[in-house]
C-alpha cells in the first residue's frame, strides 16, 4: 500500500497528513484524526495529489478542531507514577491505586471496593506498571471474548467466529486482517463496554468490507445506530487510556 506525506496551512498552522491508497469503490476521500494528533487520509489511487489536497482543505476547520481537542487533552494528562492515590480506569470507571509492598508475596492485582490493590515485592514503579499491564491483559482477554460472543449475533454476515488476539498497539484500538483475524488493544478494556462493543463491531464490519466504504458505514449504522456518539466518547478517553 502506498503512503505519502503531504500537508496544508490552516491559518498559520502547518498540518501534515499521510495519504494511503483506498480500494473503496465509492471514490471518496476519508479523513481520520488520531488521538496521537496524526492525520490519516485514504483516497483512491486514481485521485491526484491536488484533488486530495482540495478535499482535505475543505475539511480544514474540522481537522484543526479535532487536533486542538486532542492537544488540549494531552496537556492535562499527568504522566503515570504508579504510586498509591493515582486513579486508573477499568471498563469506564475510575479506581484508586493502592500499592502494598510484601517481599514474600508474589506480584498480584485485585479489584476490591473501588480500589486496584497491587502487591509487589519492592517499592518500584516499574514493578507496579508490569503488574497492572499483566492484569489488564488478562482481563482484556476475558472481557473481549465475552463481548465478541455477545455482538456476533448482530453480525449476520459473519459465518464463523473469527479468531481473536490481544496485542498492545501504540495508537490503534483494533484491526482486522485480510483473513478475518481480529486484533484488539488490551488498553481498550479501560473503556466502557459499549465502546468495546463499538470497536469489535467496527472490526467485524471489516470482514464484510475491508475499506471504509459506503457499505461499511451502512453496516455500522445497522448494527450500532449510535456508533458515532460512542466513537466520540472513546476518542475522548484516548489520552487517559494510553497514558
Amino acid at each position: 500500500m502506498n503512503v505519502a506525506i503531504q500537508g496544508f496551512y490552516y491559518g498559520d498552522e502547518w498540518i501534515p497528513f499521510s495519504r494511503r491508497d483506498s480500494k473503496s469503490v465509492a471514490h471518496k476521500v476519508t479523513i481520520k484524526v488520531k488521538p496521537d494528533c496524526t492525520v490519516q487520509v485514504a483516497a483512491p489511487a486514481s485521485a491526484s495529489d491536488k484533488e486530495v489536497l482540495v478535499a482535505v482543505r475543505k475539511r480544514g476547520r474540522w481537522i484543526y478542531e479535532q487536533l486542538r481537542n486532542f492537544k488540549t487533552q494531552q496537556a492535562h494528562i499527568t504522566p503515570r507514577k504508579y504510586v498509591s492515590g493515582e486513579s486508573h480506569y477499568y471498563l469506564g470507571k475510575q479506581y484508586l491505586l493502592k500499592v502494598a509492598v510484601d517481599a514474600t508475596a508474589p506480584r498480584s492485582v485485585k479489584l476490591l471496593r473501588g480500589q486496584l490493590l497491587v502487591s509487589v515485592r519492592a517499592q518500584e514503579p516499574e514493578r507496579v506498571r508490569l503488574a497492572l499491564d499483566e492484569w489488564y491483559k488478562a482481563r482484556a482477554k476475558e472481557v473481549f471474548h465475552k463481548r465478541l460472543d455477545a455482538v456476533l449475533e448482530q453480525a449476520l454476515w459473519v459465518a464463523e467466529r473469527p479468531p481473536l488476539r490481544v496485542l498492545t498497539m501504540q495508537t490503534q484500538w483494533g484491526s482486522c486482517s485480510p483473513n478475518g483475524r481480529i486484533t484488539l488493544n488490551p488498553l481498550l478494556v479501560k473503556a466502557p463496554r459499549d465502546c468495546i462493543d463499538y470497536v469489535i463491531l467496527h472490526e467485524l464490519c471489516h470482514i464484510a468490507e475491508h475499506n471504509h466504504s459506503d457499505r461499511f458505514y451502512r453496516l455500522m449504522g445497522q448494527v450500532m445506530p449510535s456508533w458515532e456518539k460512542v466513537k466520540l466518547r472513546l476518542d475522548g478517553m484516548a489520552g487517559k487510556v494510553f497514558s
